[in-house]
């Protein structure tokens, strides 16, 4: 029996902003827009950026900003190896107006106390339970978790509860307890899109891709939902492209491969190879991924059918790693490059609570392949120094977006950043940074408190340490 709870309603107002949109299909929220000869100025919070006029399509002033946490938004922009961005609508019943929980935009916890002495688990639960969905949206998933894991110790059949302590659980890698909490809310709720589409995110982030087409079917029966169909037709483009395959289990990685494409000797190579990289991430980031990891090999066809990725991608990790091995029978360097950084997107997502912006994930995966700005880092640190690069905050989403050229610089800025960080700061800091991002700080907040810069200060950085690491 659903619990009928008195509840505080809680509205957000979008502020008005102005919106960059970029000529690669990107865009910018900023607070101020200023256009100079050769630049587009913008200011977020405190901070100020620039970017060249070649980038920018047009300005769009003191527009209403699209919802970021919506069902709707586009999966394209999510990093890699994290849940999308789908963020359940359901709420508690009751309408009644309590006693508010957040004040000046933070959960106050001593109304929160008090609601713990108030006798009535219902009102507790919905306090707590506010308090979660406040924390969720600001991207503290921690500390949404821990609210949400509070009330359901107060009303532990409470659907709605479940399907955002699911969600939270999802987003922050721990696939196994978000199944559970899915698989009861959905039971409890069984006319609940939310519960079935959260229930199938976390049947396919555990590998378990015809259970997902089936709970996300009856989402998108009780509710249309663009998110949930794109991932349902993602789901059931690699069940017909595996539908053939044969699968092995190692300690850390499920191996799934068509039989034909590869010799025993080389899939023993690949694994041996994962396993040999598994331990090296655990000593270098002191943290590993809770849960098995699917490792899927693709022809060249078949990898781009599953996928539907840019003809530049080589291989994925969307949760699982999607490695096209055609033409090939034994592991090259190349290939083994591709495995550990592909595996190392794992290990940092876990790090940073799926959280990592996606420079940072990539800088930090390539860095540890190995692989070095050397090869163009003199060309990199003039770009920078003549501000032609792209801005860090334009890189935080997915590269999916960019065209080649486009991301080839991505990748080489992203690089040049983690290698700054490395070896100025030392690899421990890049791990601190993952840390703070994953107790909730922004990525800026987080650089300030380790490498003590903003944006603008790590591009002025990383350009000068180019220059003088490889400008002669």
């Amino acid at each position: 029996m659903r619990a009928c709870l008195i509840i505080v309603l809680i509205s957000a107002v979008c502020a008005p902003a102005d919106t960059i949109y970029l000529k690669n299909g990107g865009r910018i929220l900023a607070d101020r827009v200023r256009q100079g000869p050769t630049h587009v100025e913008y200011d977020i919070g405190d901070n100020s950026y620039a970017i060249p006029k070649s980038l920018v399509d047009h300005v769009d002033a003191s527009g209403i900003p699209p919802s970021e946490g919506s069902s709707a938004s586009s999966d394209s922009q999510k990093p890699a190896a994290e849940m999308p961005a789908f963020t359940p609508s359901v709420s508690l019943d009751g309408t009644q107006v309590a006693v508010s929980v957040i004040k000046d935009g933070q959960v106050d916890t001593s109304v929160l106390d008090s609601l713990d002495r108030s006798g009535s688990a219902s009102m507790a639960a919905a306090g707590y339970f506010v308090a979660g969905r406040h924390e969720e949206e600001a991207g503290h998933r921690q500390q949404a978790q821990a609210y949400f894991q509070h009330a359901l110790g107060l009303t532990p059949d409470n659907a709605a509860i479940l399907t955002h302590y699911a969600a939270v659980l999802l987003q922050g890698g721990d696939h196994r307890r978000a199944l559970e909490a899915a698989q009861r809310a959905a039971l409890l709720a069984p006319d609940s899109p939310d519960a079935f589409a959260v229930l199938g995110f976390a049947q396919f982030m555990s590998d378990r891709s015809r259970d997902a087409i089936a709970s996300w079917k009856h989402s998108l029966q009780l509710r249309p939902d663009a998110t949930v169909q794109r991932y349902l037709a993602k789901a059931q483009r690699e069940v017909a492209a595996e539908a053939d395959f044969s699968q092995s289990e190692t300690g850390h990685f499920t191996l799934r491969y068509e039989g034909r494409q590869t010799s025993d000797e080389f899939r023993r190579q690949l694994l041996q190879a994962l396993e040999a990289d598994y331990n090296d991430l655990i000593s270098q980031l002191d943290g590993e991924p809770r849960y098995s990891i699917p490792v899927v090999l693709y022809t060249e066809q078949e990898f781009f059918d599953v996928t539907q990725a840019p003809g530049w991608t080589s291989a994925m990790n969307d949760g699982k790693l999607r490695i096209p091995v055609s033409g090939l029978s034994e592991l090259t360097p190349g290939l083994a490059r591709v495995l550990k950084h592909e595996l190392a997107h794992s290990f940092i997502n876990q790090l940073s609570g799926g959280r990592c912006p996606q420079w940072l994930h990539e800088g930090i995966a390539q860095l540890l392949e190995p692989r070095t700005a050397a090869p163009f880092g003199r060309r990199l640190g003039l770009l920078m120094a003549q501000h032609q690069a792209l801005p860090f905050n334009m890189l935080d989403g997915s590269f999916i977006r960019f065209s080649t050229p486009e991301a080839r610089l991505a990748y080489d800025e992203s690089l040049a950043a983690a290698e700054y960080v490395r070896d100025t700061y030392g690899m421990e800091d890049l791990v601190r940074i993952l840390q703070r991002i994953a107790e909730g700080s922004s990525t800026e907040a987080a650089l300030r408190a380790t490498i003590h810069c903003d944006y603008a200060g790590l591009e002025n950085e990383v350009g000068s340490f180019l220059q003088n690491k490889y400008g002669k």
